[in-house]
């Protein structure tokens, strides 16, 4: 264990920063960091997957070992906890898996994360020269204007959907073409007498059985040509079966799951937590998209959530696309962050990234470092 490490950073009127640095395991084996993790994601986004089991789930899957669990306190109490992990001698990074919508950060409502990163490169970070915390949500933390040490970067568009009303209101507001493309498909598919119904699971022993078959589902489309489908032997296989076995224990898993006759067309993995339902992942089957499947299960989906009164917010967390602005006009930015040594470090950066920029061929896009 790092030695707790008082941090010469802080915000005027507030108490300094005292960090200490457990191995991320921590998240796992000990319990009063588990209790202070999930305490502060409940006093923010709340979000199930950034839970202590579900990251630490995640490290195990995903993680090297190297991780780090960074705990700082202000006035004696737990306000902000971080996995960051190295990417070399002077670099280190949230640990960021693609499957993790966000990054593994928690803290109390109105910390600036830019004086946090400031104090972890000040404090227990002192030969880091850069910091990156990635996936970052202004639904949960706000997007702070740049300074002379940090910088913020898009990352993604991305969109939900508020469950208010009824759901003829919701459905009146979309396009015209989505609302006759749905019917178009329906009657074609009565016409071909091809009975169409979803199924909901909720169980923990209903979990793994569900991921087997979204797995086969996504492996008979684009994805397994790329090794990017879920299987229920590789490491995504894993990651989502134990996250949402774990969340069933806790109420918190539900997948839909779309059929034609008995032939399975498409599935959502979701989580849930007070109110919003997450969609983790989605597929369909690919050989008959002429009918659209992932559309009609979704259309089913938001009729019964209008309908159910739990639900309050669909957040879909992945990059928005054609099809989401289909069924909501609602966006935001996820952005990242990173904060420097030095002022003169960020200007070396940024003027690399320009140059690289200038070099590279007309109409390619990069980021800068």
């Amino acid at each position: 264990m790092i030695e707790p490490t008082s941090a010469p950073h802080s915000a005027a009127g507030q108490p300094d920063w005292v960090w200490r640095s457990v191995p991320a395991q921590a998240l796992r084996t000990d319990r009063a960091s588990r209790l202070a993790w999930d305490e502060l994601n409940a006093a923010s986004g709340n979000l199930p997957f950034l839970c202590a089991d579900a990251v630490a789930t995640a490290l195990e899957v995903f993680g090297n070992g190297n991780e780090r669990l960074f705990v700082g306190t202000r006035g004696g109490a737990a306000a902000a906890m971080l996995v960051l992990t190295p990417l070399g001698p002077l670099r280190w990074s949230t640990f960021q898996p693609s499957q993790l919508p966000l990054g593994p950060i928690v803290a109390e409502r109105g910390v600036s994360l830019t004086q946090v990163g400031q104090s972890l490169l000040h404090g227990p970070l002192r030969r880091c020269l850069v910091l990156s915390l990635t996936q970052l949500d202004p639904h949960i933390t706000e997007r702070e204007e740049d300074g002379s040490t940090t910088r913020h970067a898009d990352y993604i568009d991305t969109g939900w959907i508020d469950i208010e009303g009824s759901f003829d209101q919701y459905w009146a507001q979309r396009g015209k073409n989505l609302r006759q493309n749905m019917r178009k498909q329906r009657n074609r598919l009565a016409a071909e007498n091809i009975a169409t119904h979803k199924r909901v699971w909720r169980e923990p022993e209903h979990m793994a059985p569900a991921v087997s078959r979204y797995g086969l589902l996504e492996s008979s489309g684009w994805k397994s040509n790329d090794g990017t489908a879920i299987h229920p032997d590789n490491a995504q296989g894993r990651l989502y079966t134990r996250w949402l076995e774990d969340a069933a224990r806790r109420s918190e898993a539900v997948v839909f799951e779309y059929l034609f006759n008995d032939r399975t067309v498409a599935m959502n993995l979701c989580l849930q937590r007070n109110g919003v339902l997450v969609v983790l992942k989605t597929t369909y089957d690919e050989s008959i998209k002429q009918f659209s499947p992932a559309f009609l299960l979704r259309e089913e989906e938001l009729q019964s959530l209008f309908g159910g009164g739990s639900i309050t917010r669909l957040e879909f967390f992945g990059r928005l696309m054609d099809w989401h602005r289909k069924q909501t006009d609602k966006k935001r930015t996820l952005h990242h962050l990173t904060a420097y040594r030095w002022a003169w470090l960020k200007r070396l950066a940024e003027s690399r990234a320009r140059r690289m920029q200038a070099e590279m061929p007309h109409g390619a896009m990069s980021e800068a470092t």
